[in-house]
Order: C-alpha cells, then sequence, then structure tokens
C-alpha cells in the first residue's frame, strides 16, 4: 500500500527556499485592523509575494488544495513550531508558503488534531517547534498571546482606575488640609490685629489714667467752690422760709375755693351717671353687633364652603431642571386670583401611526384658589385669615397640608428659616393673628386663654413632640383618650399642653418640635418628614359680664409624603424600614379621605378609629367643623405622576360638602 505524502513533503519538494524562514510576528497583540482582515483582504497582502517568488525563478509543482494541508497540520504543531522558530527571518517566506498553498491541488486529507492534544510522534521523538509554514497554529499562538495581553490590559486598567480613586481622594484630603490651614491662618491673623488692638487700647487706658489725674485735681478745686457756694444757698433757705409763709397763707384761700369745687363735683357726677347708662346702652349695642358680625362672618364662610381646597405650587429650587413653559398653565384674567390649574404631561411610550410621538395629554383642575410658584408667605395666609377668625368665634378648623414628599408642605406651616418673618408659615402667622384680635376683643370685656399641644403619628404611633429631658422617646405611653366619662373632646395622655400667650413662646415650641419630629432620606428629598405632624391649639373666650362662654380648637395638620411605592425596590435593612413607613402614611391618607366622603354622604357610620390621625381629629372633621387643605405639588416634569395622584385626592375632597358648622358656646 503506497505510503500517502504529507502536504509539507509536497511543498518542499516544488519550493526551493534560498531565504532564512521568516521571524515569528511578534507577541505585541495585532492591531485592529490586522485582526478584522477576512481571507479575500489576507489573499490581497500575500498576492505581492507571489510576484516576487516567481521574479527570483521558483517553481512550485501542483500541488494539493490550501484547505486539506491547513486541515492536515495539527493545531498544537504549530504552536511547537512557533515556540521554535528563529528570531531572525526574512518577510518573504510566509507569503511564499502561502502562495504555494493556494496554488496546491486538491489531495486526500489528513485528519485533523483536536486543539489542545499532543502531535504525533515522529520517530519517537516530539516536535521542539512550530514549522514556520504553520501559519494557522501560528496565528492561534498570536491568539493566544493576544487574550493574555487584553487581559493583562484589563487588570491594568482596573489597577489604573483604583490609582485614580486614591489619587482624587488624596487630593480632596489635599484640599480640605489646605482649607483648614487658610483658616489657620486667618484665625492667626485676627489674633495679631487683636493683640496690636490691645496694645493701643493699654495705651489708650494709660493716657486716660492720666488724664483722669489731672480731672482730681480739677475736682478738689471744685470742692472748694461748692463750699462756698453752700453758705450761699443756706443764706437763700432762710429766704424760702418766709416765703413759705406766704404761701400758707395763699393755702387757705385756695381751701375756700376748693369748698365751692366740690359742690361743681357733685353736679359733675351726676352727669357721669348718666353717661354710664348712655355706654352700658352702647355696649350693648355693640355686643349686638359683634354677635351679628360673627353670624354673618360664619355665614360667609359657609357660602364659600365648610370644605375648601386650595392649590400651591412650589418653586423651582437652585439646581433643579427648568420644566418646559406649557407644562403647568394658570388660565384665568389677570385681576382675578387663579382658580384653575392645567397640567401637560407627555408619554413617550403612546405614538402616531407615523412613528410621531403623541401629542401630551393635558389635566384640568380647578380648586377654590390657586397659589403659583411665585405666591408669598403673606398672600398665602391672607386667604385663610378669616378661616382662622371663625376659630377665635368658637367653630373647630382644621387645615391641612397634602403632597408628596419635597412639595414644600412644612414650609407652608412652619416656614423657612427662623427670623426671617418674610418666610414665616401658617402656625405662627395664625397664632400671631388670634393674639391681635384676642387683645382687640379684651376691650369688649372678652377674655382668651390658649393651650397648644404638638404631636405627631409615625407608625400609628402618638408622639409627643413638645417632649423635653427623660420624656423623650417615650411614644408609647401617649394615648388618645376622652377628657372624661361624658365629655367629648379628646385629649392625649402624657403629652405637654403649653399655656401661650405670645409669639416667642410659639416660636419655642415650633424649634423643639421641628427637633423632635421623625424624619429620613429618601429618593425625593434628602431630609423628609416621615410622620404626620398636629399643631392644635386649645382656644377657650370668656365674656365674664354676660356669662358667654366658647372654646374650639385650631387644628393645623403637616401630613406626611403621599409618594406611592415602588415595586422594584431592592428591600435592604433601611428599605424595608422606608417601606413600613410609606405604608403607614399611604393607609392614614386612605382613611381620611373615607372619613371625609362618609361625612359628605351623611353616612352613619364614619371610620375615624381606622387611624389614629382620623381619631386625634375627629373633633375638627364633623359637621360642626371648617375644613380647609392645602394640595402642595412640585413643579418639576419628573414629579408628573406624584402631583397627578396628588390634585386628583384634593378634587375628590373638594367636591365633598359637609352639614352647616355650630359654634361651641356655653
Amino acid at each position: 500500500m503506497e505510503t500517502l505524502r504529507s502536504p509539507l513533503l509536497e511543498v518542499k519538494g516544488n519550493i526551493e527556499v534560498k531565504r532564512p524562514l521568516p521571524k515569528p510576528p511578534s507577541r505585541l497583540p495585532l492591531s485592529g485592523s490586522r485582526l478584522k482582515r477576512g481571507p479575500e483582504q489576507m489573499e490581497e497582502a500575500l498576492e505581492p509575494e507571489k510576484k516576487r517568488t516567481r521574479g527570483l525563478g521558483t517553481k512550485i509543482a501542483p500541488s494539493r488544495p490550501r484547505a486539506a494541508l491547513l486541515t492536515a497540520v495539527p493545531q498544537t504543531q504549530g504552536q511547537a513550531a512557533a515556540r521554535t522558530a528563529p528570531k531572525k527571518t526574512g518577510p518573504r517566506c510566509p507569503t511564499a508558503v502561502a502562495t504555494v498553498l493556494k496554488n496546491q491541488k486538491p489531495g486526500p486529507a489528513v485528519p485533523a488534531q483536536k486543539p489542545g492534544t499532543a502531535p504525533p510522534m515522529v520517530g519517537g521523538k516530539k516536535p521542539s517547534k512550530r514549522p514556520a509554514w504553520d501559519l494557522k497554529g501560528q496565528l492561534c499562538d498570536r491568539m493566544a498571546e493576544l487574550k493574555c495581553c487584553r487581559e493583562r490590559n484589563q487588570i491594568l486598567d482596573q489597577e489604573n482606575q483604583q490609582l485614580r480613586d486614591q489619587l482624587r481622594e488624596a487630593q480632596q484630603q489635599a484640599s480640605t488640609l489646605g482649607a483648614e490651614r487658610r483658616t489657620l491662618e486667618e484665625e492667626l491673623a485676627r489674633v495679631r490685629v487683636q493683640a496690636e488692638q490691645g496694645q493701643q487700647e493699654l495705651g489708650r487706658l494709660s493716657a486716660q489714667v492720666l488724664e483722669l489725674e489731672e480731672r482730681l485735681g480739677t475736682q478738689e478745686g471744685l470742692v472748694q467752690v461748692l463750699q462756698r457756694e453752700q453758705l450761699g444757698l443756706q443764706e437763700e433757705r432762710r429766704g424760702l422760709a418766709t416765703r413759705l409763709e406766704e404761701q400758707e397763707r395763699r393755702l387757705q384761700a385756695s381751701e375756700a375755693a376748693l369748698s365751692d369745687s366740690q359742690a361743681e363735683v357733685a353736679s359733675l357726677r351726676q352727669e357721669a351717671a348718666a353717661q354710664a347708662v348712655l355706654l352700658a346702652e352702647r355696649e350693648d349695642r355693640l355686643h349686638g353687633l359683634e354677635m351679628e358680625r360673627r353670624r354673618l362672618h360664619n355665614q360667609l364662610q359657609e357660602l364659600k364652603g365648610n370644605i375648601r381646597v386650595f392649590c400651591r405650587v412650589r418653586p423651582v429650587l437652585p439646581g433643579e431642571p427648568t420644566p418646559n413653559p406649557g407644562f403647568l398653565l394658570f388660565p384665568g384674567g389677570p385681576a382675578d386670583p387663579p382658580t384653575r390649574l392645567s397640567l401637560s404631561r407627555s408619554d413617550e411610550r403612546r405614538g402616531t401611526l407615523s412613528g410621531a410621538p403623541a401629542p401630551p395629554t393635558r389635566h384640568d383642575f380647578s380648586f377654590d384658589r390657586v397659589f403659583p410658584p411665585g405666591s408669598r408667605q403673606d398672600e398665602v395666609f391672607e386667604e385663610i385669615a378669616m378661616l382662622v377668625q371663625s376659630a377665635l368665634d368658637g367653630y373647630p378648623v382644621c387645615i391641612f397640608a397634602y403632597g408628596q414628599t419635597g412639595s414644600g408642605k412644612t414650609f407652608t406651616m412652619e416656614g423657612g428659616p427662623a427670623g426671617d418673618p418674610q418666610v414665616e408659615g401658617l402656625i405662627p402667622r395664625a397664632l400671631r393673628h388670634l393674639f391681635s384680635v384676642a387683645q382687640e376683643l379684651s376691650g369688649q370685656g372678652w377674655t382668651y386663654s390658649f393651650v397648644a399641644s404638638y404631636v405627631e403619628i409615625y407608625n400609628e404611633t402618638v408622639r409627643d413632640l413638645l417632649a423635653t429631658g427623660t420624656r423623650k422617646g417615650q411614644a408609647g405611653e401617649c394615648e388618645i383618650r376622652r377628657a372624661g366619662p361624658g365629655s367629648e373632646e379628646l385629649t392625649v395622655t402624657n403629652a405637654r399642653y403649653v399655656p401661650v400667650s405670645c409669639e416667642k413662646e410659639v416660636q419655642a415650641l415650633l424649634h423643639l418640635a421641628r427637633q423632635n419630629r421623625a424624619v429620613a432620606r429618601t429618593a425625593q428629598n434628602e431630609r423628609s418628614s416621615r410622620s404626620h405632624s398636629v399643631f392644635q391649639l386649645q382656644i377657650s373666650g370668656e365674656h365674664a359680664a354676660r356669662g358667654l362662654q366658647c372654646i374650639a380648637p385650631l387644628s393645623l395638620v403637616d401630613l406626611a409624603g403621599s409618594e406611592r411605592l415602588d415595586s422594584g425596590l431592592a428591600l435592604g435593612p433601611g428599605e424595608r424600614e422606608r417601606l413600613r413607613e410609606t405604608q403607614s402614611i399611604n393607609s392614614s391618607l386612605s382613611t381620611l379621605g373615607l372619613v371625609i366622603m362618609a361625612l359628605s354622604n351623611k353616612e352613619p357610620h364614619v371610620p375615624y378609629r381606622n387611624s389614629k390621625l382620623t381619631y386625634l381629629l375627629q373633633n375638627s372633621l364633623g359637621g360642626s367643623a371648617k375644613m380647609l387643605m392645602f394640595v402642595n405639588i412640585s413643579p418639576l416634569e419628573e414629579n408628573v405622576s406624584e402631583s397627578l395622584n396628588s390634585l386628583r385626592f384634593a378634587s375628590k375632597v373638594n367636591q365633598c360638602v359637609i352639614g352647616t358648622a355650630q359654634a361651641n358656646k356655653k
């Protein structure tokens, strides 16, 4: 049986190699353009080498096809040849071999070995290097080296990134230390200036000591002058004694005139009695006018609605993106206060048949009053001042601030930084108004007293925000109870009820409550209120002369954020706590909506006890109360979904009608 000739032997028999074997490619990674070449581009690159080979007169005998040759050469043998190939070879040998491989005729194929297996043993010896014609093996070696180089490159990139992070941290520390050094240098300079000023002050004091010594000498001279004047005054006293005797004689004459004046006083007293009767009649008339004013005032508030809803849009804060001009619109005339709000929402998932985006969807809402982003705090309070007056007249009043986190609820209720009267919230402004009106009514015989309490409802647990000392954090001891067996008044056990009579006392209570309130960082706000805060002011008025009393609570409630749950949120330890808070907040807000709807529909059962919030405020939500809700929304387009939910909830509340309010009089 005839032995099959190897394609390598045929190549060696047909090619007269007159040059050394080519130098294997470098182990450096190949460029992207060479790696991406296809078979046609490689053949084009090898075409000049064909010409050079022909020019040398090399004769190439017919050989087997190229595919058969490449298949017959094992990959492992090519890798071994690549490792043992000489380092310095001419560039034309690979081209000549490629030309021979291309021109060979098909022949019997030698089965190829799998990658990673050892090449066949020839004569009991293992080949030590890959032949120069084993281009495929050399390519595999270069590819393996390229892969290793890429892995090393990735590792070096990661180390480089770590070093850059360390460098960035070091630069930040250096900048911080530099700032501290500059601060210390400024402080040192300031201390030096103070030392120089102290030396100047010492010199000035030394000069003053000298001046005082001179003045002391001058005063001694003045003492001598005064002694001489004393002698003159003694002589003058003797003259005054003479004049006193003369005045006594005149006094006797005045006593005679006084007797005549007493008779005139008697007649004046009779006239004063008549004036007192007339004054009493005028007081009765003034009291009747005051009662009529209260009746008309209450009638006016009822015409406006015992449930009113105001919408307030907070301004864009520094660092936030400016919304599109057509995102929020406030239709209405320039002279009339705005009562309508239009919100445009674009949905990228919707589109027309032509592929163009669908036009934005417009949502229109109408409320009793709408405050644009530029509205000031005094403008907002001016709209509710008459409602606060109703609490002084004996009608329960409740004002809510509703909206998502970061929409400005706490700013509306409590205001901005302390000390700035322009950004004071509704609570300090309402109490200032009540104190002022109570002072005016004191001239008509009314005496008012005010008792304040401030609690929060966190995860259906009542906490006292005015607790101090060891009482802080004892929220479990606070419970909502009746004031007495047959009383309808509700109180919070173990909570502080502080009498207030001036604005400074109210500011101190607000500052203490702001420190004790439960807050946390959320996706919407860096410092978000996670509880409902309820500020209640118990107003007691008495007219002792007429035996009249009026008692009514004023409740100002800052509700927690109303954002929805994120179903795709990963629940870590902190996220689970935020989830529980959000579930409790949404449950209490839902109960508040159900209570308002039940009151509007005159249902026999109102679910006050389903939530601690509604249970505490049930005397301020019933038919004898007046309620106002501020729905606060964000002007940012990214919060359009939460803004729509808040506006829809407020629209439902605005459509509710509670019965006629009754004053709590005794």
